[in-house]
């Protein structure tokens, strides 16, 4: 639903010219230092690109949905790297709060997100549950006013940068579903998370995954998203559901500017005197 086309027009006019004039020519600046410029993100913060999708009454724009696929339709157009920094806590480092946390919750963590103050993280992928996210193995053991967690979570996104990690985690054994799991909003600074190697890639430069270790990393009870246990897993799956929607907004972006840039190029390309 796009609730007001003029607003929204200004908003991509404002993304296009950014991304045309500042972040097209950093490219190959990432992509060689493999990270982001402070300049950049200091001009992302200002320009409200960490808040895109936080609801207006905690300091974002509250875009809609169809809204957020028209800029990442924009945002494609440039390396994944400059989304990447932002994206997370337009999407799956703040989806679980916004969609299923309580209001103390959102209270404490959405504001610092849309203001990029802080930067959130999803941690659902374990080395040996991937696709099959409902066998993940991390657990969250009551302990009083406590959960105790222990668990690897892999090829985090942005985990070396992140303030915050949703963690999905089984607190009831019995159950080795879906059913089992929970959701956790943990601050990084929390005893018993350690990082491991930021991750190698062929590509993507300039943007960072790794490993996130919870070794009896003790939580307070309050971290429970939602205070419910048992629907963590249903909760992930919503973040996936919208985040999918926005991954193919922004391939959309990315095919366009490659078939911008191999047309150009046949066209200005001269071989045999011709």
């Amino acid at each position: 639903m796009i609730r007001n086309q003029e607003t929204l027009d200004q908003l991509l006019h404002m993304i296009q010219q950014f991304v045309k004039n500042e972040l097209m020519p950093r490219e190959h600046e990432v992509a060689e230092k493999d990270e982001m410029p402070q300049d950049i993100i200091d001009q992302m913060k200002a320009l409200g690109l960490f808040g895109l999708t936080i609801p207006e009454e905690y300091g974002g724009l509250g875009l809609t949905m169809e809204e957020e696929l028209y800029v990442a339709f924009e945002i494609g157009r440039t390396s994944p790297a400059f989304r990447s920094i932002f994206g997370t806590n337009n999407g799956i480092g703040s989806s679980g709060i916004i969609i299923d946390g309580t209001e103390e919750q959102k209270q404490k963590y959405l504001p610092r997100y849309a203001s990029g103050e802080i930067i959130g993280s999803f941690c659902l992928t374990e080395p040996e549950s991937g696709s099959d996210a409902a066998s993940l193995k991390t657990t969250a053991v009551k302990d009083g006013d406590f959960y105790i967690l222990n668990g690897t979570k892999r090829y985090i996104t942005n985990a070396p940068l992140a303030s915050t990690y949703t963690v999905m985690a089984r607190t009831n054994p019995e159950i080795k579903g879906a059913g089992g799991i929970s959701a956790f909003v943990v601050d990084r600074n929390t005893s018993g998370i350690s990082l491991g190697k930021k991750d190698k890639k062929m590509g993507q430069h300039g943007t960072y995954t790794c490993d996130v270790i919870f070794e009896n990393c003790r939580v307070p009870a309050s971290a429970l998203i939602g205070g419910v246990e048992g629907i963590g897993f249903k909760t992930a799956m919503k973040v996936l559901d919208k985040g999918r929607l926005h991954i193919s907004a922004v391939s959309v972006g990315a095919a366009e500017r490659m078939l911008d840039d191999a047309l150009r190029y046949a066209v200005e390309r001269k071989q045999f005197g011709q």
